[in-house]
């Protein structure tokens, strides 16, 4: 059993915080991170967040929730990011890839006087601070770090304090802030580790940008297990090609780069043991060919937010399930709830489909009774399955029938003319909402034939779930993050 774990799986009051998780870095030897030709110990990774703890200790600056800071996955970005934690100057990382005005409304909830950025990002920080009081501040190079001040750097944070902020996705408006706290984030840790076998000796990498749960939130979880973490900045094959080169055994990836992989035929590598997917849906059609191109590896799908992750989990047993006992049924699902968590379906309608809410010590941001609101509609089967539906605020009501869009859109892209789609809702008056199905082509010189897409839905969903508009276009808009923007694809059709 896991330390720190009690016997029904939830945690008890040995565990320690996040800070002290990674300070045993100290004492270990090993690689701490590794990326290309760079390599730092467990002490040079503590000995530059020391040095970056002073530096942001120094800083003339006042902020409310975090310091944010303009920066992609590296050597130099845990380092701060741990130092920060340490200093109690916690740091909200952010993306150079969002707009000046989306940064702007990020860096205004934070209510920080600075905007710390790496040398390269400057003109963004610049664009994204015009208007404002907020201050931009570049970062000193922490490129050739040593291994003295480590053993200096405070890391007894208390149990409540903010390690560091995240962002939500901002799918459906503004990104909004959330506070990982040492305790809570700990219990995360221990409670990932254990579903992803990760431990020191493990390599770990996450596709997914620092910003994001996926991202840090993943580093993190890896930095305190004691692996070896590769930071990657940006997705690319590239990138992957040297995942493999490195021996990385853990690697998180969301389902839109396994696509890419999956027809580029690079997705398999041979030190790979444990692959994790998640971050958006993934097709159940892209998830049977990553089980038949990695027949040896563990597959994991932790079901969870920027609020609170993991709640559920798909595990490798279940996986395994898939193509031993045929269940097929499985591809659509995103598991079970992890130990600790308590999972209900609140005000489910008729097919049993309702909000998903859930319980658990290691969410950030429940409400006064602990209960994680999530917005994502779903139904339970008989053996505690979960299945989504897609978002509470994404349901299209057509004639007083509620449509879920995720359900049409598995059913549309499985049409091999169809290489992505999302479903939408657009005003109507006969109908109230008329369901409009926007596609990217599979092949864009042949584009593809509406009367054979809708028979293809029409044969495997109710009359009122179809489709009354087919609108093709190049790509869907995404965010960092890789969700699709619903709100942008709407205004890509002409009502």
């Amino acid at each position: 059993m896991p330390a720190g774990h009690d016997a029904d799986g939830a945690h008890d009051e040995t565990t320690p915080t996040w800070s002290a998780m990674v300070a045993r870095w100290h004492e270990r030897t090993g690689v701490a991170v590794a990326s290309g030709a760079q390599r730092w110990s467990g002490p040079q990774l503590l000995g530059a967040a020391a040095r970056a703890a002073r530096d942001l200790v120094d800083l003339d600056a006042s902020f409310e929730l975090a310091l944010p800071a303009l920066i992609e996955s590296s050597a130099a970005s845990f380092a701060r990011i741990i130092g920060g934690a340490a200093a109690g100057r916690p740091l909200a990382p952010l993306t150079p890839r969002m707009t000046p005005d989306e940064l702007r409304r990020s860096l205004l909830g934070l209510g920080s006087s600075v905007l710390l950025t790496d040398r390269a990002w400057v003109g963004v920080a610049e664009a994204a601070t015009a208007g404002t009081t907020i201050e931009v501040h570049v970062l000193d190079e922490l490129d050739e770090p040593t291994a003295s001040g480590s053993s200096d750097l405070g890391m007894d944070a208390t149990p409540d304090a903010v390690a560091f902020v995240l962002h939500t996705s901002g799918t459906t408006g503004a990104p909004k802030p959330v506070r990982y706290t040492q305790a809570a984030l700990a219990r995360r840790v221990q409670l990932v580790a254990s579903l992803s076998d990760l431990d020191h000796t493990a390599t770990y990498a996450t596709m997914s940008s620092l910003h994001h749960v996926a991202g840090l939130g993943n580093h993190a979880v890896a930095l305190a297990s004691g692996a070896t973490t590769i930071p990657v900045a940006r997705f690319g094959f590239e990138a992957w090609a040297e995942l493999g080169a490195l021996g990385a055994t853990h690697v998180l990836c969301v389902p839109a780069a396994l696509d890419l992989l999956l027809e580029a035929d690079v997705l398999a590598f041979p030190t790979l043991r444990v692959l994790q997917y998640g971050g958006s849906p993934i097709h159940p059609d892209t998830l049977r060919s990553v089980l038949a191109e990695l027949p040896g590896v563990d597959l994991v799908n932790l079901f969870g937010q920027t609020e609170g992750s993991p709640i559920t989990c798909l595990t490798p047993e279940d996986h395994r399930r898939i193509v031993r006992d045929g269940r097929h049924d499985l591809l659509a699902s995103v598991g079970r709830p992890v130990p600790g968590v308590e999972v209900r379906i609140e005000a489910p309608d008729e097919c049993g489909v309702g909000e998903v809410v859930a319980r658990a010590r290691h969410l950030f941001r429940a409400d006064r009774d602990g209960w994680l609101r999530t917005g994502d509609l779903g139904t339970v089967d008989d053996d505690g399955f979960l299945f989504l539906s897609g978002r509470r605020g994404d349901m299209i009501i057509r004639s007083g029938e509620n449509v879920h869009p995720l359900e049409v859109e598995h059913v549309v892209a499985s049409h091999p003319a169809v290489r992505d789609a999302c479903v939408v809702g657009v005003p109507d008056r006969r109908v109230g909402e008329a369901i409009v199905a926007v596609l990217v082509a599979e092949d864009p010189e042949l584009g593809v034939d509406e009367d054979d897409l809708r028979s293809h839905t029409r044969a495997r969903l109710a009359g009122f779930k179809v489709p009354s508009r087919w609108v093709v276009v190049d790509e869907l808009p995404r965010n960092p993050a890789g969700k699709v923007v619903r709100r942008q694809v709407t205004a890509l059709i002409d009502v």
